[in-house]
């Protein structure tokens, strides 16, 4: 008796236990979410279309249940309305999962991709061979967002093969490694050395969207396999690894997986010297500031932020007893759209915007004390110039006219426009498609009528009288008769070494301070650097009230 007693007793303790730390965890969860939900807010005011500072920061929003004013998640869908338009509704032509974020994110705001702007954007989904070409990410993106609002296949009459939820299932399964988990490449035939080893993030978002098909024995089979391979990759501290590097989105990615499963975090499979995958990740938060990407890093990073807060949201919902991150049949409920605010000079390119700060805090080790330090910042934490390096911009490096079209056309955040305007460029070029916008709006030229010359080093006449051409769509005032210029330029003694057409816009430059005067050169035919680049166009952007 006394003994059946004692073990009922230590039940009732054990049980009591339980039900306490589930509540606390789910009050820290909740105290958490709150938190960051404020700081993006703060830090993404004017959310755009792309996966830093748009789709996902909006999407963890949308489902975090925190008090987020209608009019941010408005403001968004108009700013995606317009994207799409200026597209044509064509988002990419290869990498649809452009589409399939964009499914996501308007789904959990109430609204229909199958009309926006006029444009179905759940249609591309239907061409299987397109969806697939980007990879593993290709079907896993699709099925996700299709199933986010149980959207039917939309048929696609433009495809070479019409595509199936079934197809996108055999396709993600073919690409299973022999170890249990999936690979960014590991299954596309030239694969070797690490990508033949399954990686957590990759096997985390295939086992979101494969657990909404349970009850085919086949995608069973596969997740019990691949939970075996990550509950055996998972670090003694609970966290996960990519490519060696430990790191919050690789947990993050894992965290939403099991939760789509629903499968509890405290799951023995994934309990590693009583740490849960929630414990690593809450290591990676700093209070007001969002996540780090590695413990050892120096504050948030907002791409880091962004995945780490819709994960404890996807946390919430499971501690909730809420749906799923992905399964979204409680969308956010927002008004009529509201007036925006408007931004930059009268008379500027509707489709010139202010580029808001993603990556606050951004900085380079190389520029500490140079003279252009606060505009390279500036810059760069609003995502309109990158470094050399993770840590190194290379200042006093020149740049070249593709590098050079694209930063104007970032700064601007103008709508990127496909196609190939000059014979020297090619589709599969990184910088085709910002030159081919700076072209469409009159911002560059070729140096002949078929050529760009995108490789060659830009000069400083060339770079300001692209800046005076960004600076017109701004709303600026750029034109100088030549006579007015002649007044603005006599103070330098090399002004007559400029090119004709390249001296009305060194005049606009230097009137409005964004070339600095305290040089008695212009030097107009030599390379301007990084570091300089990067001041005109703040400078210019500050004068036209976009920054």
């Amino acid at each position: 008796m006394k003994k059946t007693l004692s073990i009922f007793i230590c039940m009732i303790m054990i049980f009591s236990l339980s039900v306490q730390t589930l509540a606390a965890d789910n009050g820290t969860v909740n105290t958490i979410v709150s938190d960051i939900a404020e700081y993006l807010c703060e830090a993404v005011p004017n959310p755009q279309i792309g996966s830093i500072g748009g789709e996902w920061c909006v999407l963890g929003l949308a489902r975090s249940g925190a008090d987020i004013p209608d009019e941010y998640f408005e403001n968004y869908y108009q700013t995606v309305e317009k994207y799409v338009k200026d597209c044509g509704g064509v988002l990419h032509d290869k990498k649809y999962t452009e589409y399939s974020r964009l499914i996501i994110t308007i789904t959990a705001i109430d609204k229909n991709p199958a009309d926006v702007a006029g444009f179905n954007l759940l249609t591309p989904l239907g061409d299987y061979e397109k969806t697939i070409w980007q990879g593993i990410n290709g079907p896993v993106w699709a099925l996700l967002a299709l199933d986010s609002g149980n959207y039917d296949m939309p048929h696609n009459s433009g495809a070479v093969v019409q595509a199936t939820r079934e197809m996108y299932v055999d396709r993600i399964l073919e690409c299973q490694l022999p170890d249990g988990g999936w690979s960014l490449l590991g299954s596309n035939g030239s694969a070797e050395g690490d990508d033949m080893a399954s990686d957590p993030d990759i096997t985390g978002m295939v086992l979101q969207a494969l657990a909404k098909y349970q009850d085919d024995e086949r995608v069973k089979a596969a997740t019990g396999k691949a939970i075996s391979c990550m509950s055996a990759m998972q670090n003694e501290n609970g966290g996960f690894s990519s490519r060696n590097t430990e790191n919050s989105e690789s947990c993050v990615q894992m965290i939403v997986a099991l939760c789509e499963l629903g499968i509890s975090l405290d799951d023995p499979r994934f309990v590693k010297n009583g740490n849960t995958m929630l414990d690593s990740l809450l290591t990676y938060y700093d209070k007001d500031c969002g996540f780090k990407h590695t413990t050892e890093g120096n504050g948030s990073d907002q791409m880091a932020t962004e995945q780490g807060f819709y994960g404890l949201v996807a946390v919430k919902r499971l501690l909730c007893g809420q749906s799923s991150l992905y399964r979204i049949t409680d969308s956010v409920k927002i008004s009529q759209p509201t007036d925006s605010v408007a931004v930059g000079l009268m008379g500027k390119n509707p489709d010139v915007k202010k580029m808001d700060v993603i990556f606050p805090g951004k900085s380079f080790d190389d520029i500490s004390g140079h003279d252009n330090q606060s505009a390279v910042e500036a810059l760069s934490s609003r995502g309109i110039i990158n470094g050399k390096a993770d840590s190194f911009f290379e200042p006093d490096s020149t740049m070249t006219r593709a590098e050079f079209a694209t930063i104007i056309v970032k700064g601007l955040g103008l709508p990127v426009k496909n196609g190939e305007a000059f014979s020297d460029m090619t589709v599969s070029d990184w910088f085709v498609d910002y030159v081919n916008t700076a072209y469409s709006y009159g911002i560059v030229n070729g140096v002949s009528d078929t050529e760009f010359n995108p490789h060659g080093t830009i000069t400083r006449e060339e770079a300001a009288v692209m800046v005076a051409r960004a600076a017109k769509l701004c709303g600026m005032d750029t034109e100088y008769d030549i006579y007015e210029a002649r007044d603005i330029l006599a103070a330098f003694f090399d002004y007559v070494k400029a090119q004709s057409w390249a001296v009305s816009s060194l005049a606009f430059c230097y009137d409005e301070g964004i070339l600095p005067d305290d040089n008695m050169e212009i030097k107009p035919k030599e390379a301007v650097t990084r570091a300089e680049i990067a001041q005109m166009v703040f400078n210019m952007l500050s004068r036209a009230e976009l920054l």
